[in-house]
């Protein structure tokens, strides 16, 4: 997604969706340097998102369209939408609008060192207040109340997005009541680094609960994140207690 993020690199993988380019012509068809053609084309073999097949003194490139399953309609060009007549009926798809959730905060690390919050348990725990624990993918908490945080990550791509299915027990709170999936990115500021989270949800009450939960989430990031990143710092561990409870 960072490599799709420059609207040069979505013209490339439009010039070169469906056909095999050598970088010369690929250059032409741009008003910029050669090299600075070259520097995009790197981003995007690093990002796999393309494949580079040498013919004599000169790189051919195509765009790897396995990779880019699901994302053509974000490419600019002619060949961005498909006219309805060319499409295939499938009477066994299904299409449906769901509710988000959205969420962001600012902080002071950057990129890099945000996203190292989420993936290493030592510092998601001190910033967090709580022992997090991160295995296989699958990551676990108790916030200091009681409320026991389970999940799992389903694509971790580093520094930018985390694809996490997570679900929590709290009897006191009747949702969500099954895993539900989020997206969440980290990308550069100029005072250091802003996370934005994408909360899908299935009902307006899950919506109200999920608003709460990353507002706080979140907030804990940005008051301690700086100094969980350093372990010279101290940090204190939230103790447990009590948690209020609502009449029925």
């Amino acid at each position: 997604m960072s490599a799709l993020s420059s609207p040069i690199r979505r013209e490339i993988l439009a010039l070169i969706w469906d056909r095999e380019l050598p970088a010369s012509d690929i250059a032409a068809a741009f008003d910029l340097t050669k090299p600075t053609i070259s520097q995009h084309l790197a981003v995007l073999r690093n990002a796999q998102l393309v494949t580079m097949t040498p013919r004599g003194t000169s790189r051919r490139y195509r765009a790897q369209r396995v990779a880019l399953t699901g994302l053509h309609a974000a490419l600019e060009g002619s060949t961005k939408w498909t006219p309805a007549d060319d499409v295939v009926d499938d009477p066994t798809a299904s299409a449906a609008t769901q509710l988000v959730v959205v969420a962001s905060v600012d902080v002071d690390t950057d990129q890099t060192a945000t996203f190292a919050a989420f993936v290493d348990a030592e510092i998601y725990s001190r910033w967090l207040g709580v022992p997090v624990t991160i295995v296989d993918g699958r990551f676990a908490a108790t916030m200091e109340w009681g409320t026991e945080v389970r999940g799992v990550y389903e694509l971790v791509h580093p520094p930018s997005l985390i694809v996490m299915r997570w679900d929590f027990e709290d009897d006191n709170v009747p949702v969500p009541g099954a895993e539900l999936t989020g997206y969440l990115r980290v990308t550069a500021s100029d005072v250091g680094s802003r996370v934005v989270v994408h909360q899908l949800v299935n009902a307006p009450h899950q919506a109200s609960f999920m608003e709460t939960a990353w507002t706080t989430v979140l907030g804990r990031l940005r008051s301690n994140v700086v100094a969980a990143s350093s372990h010279d710092v101290a940090l204190v561990r939230r103790s447990r207690r009590q948690k209020r409870r609502t009449s029925a």
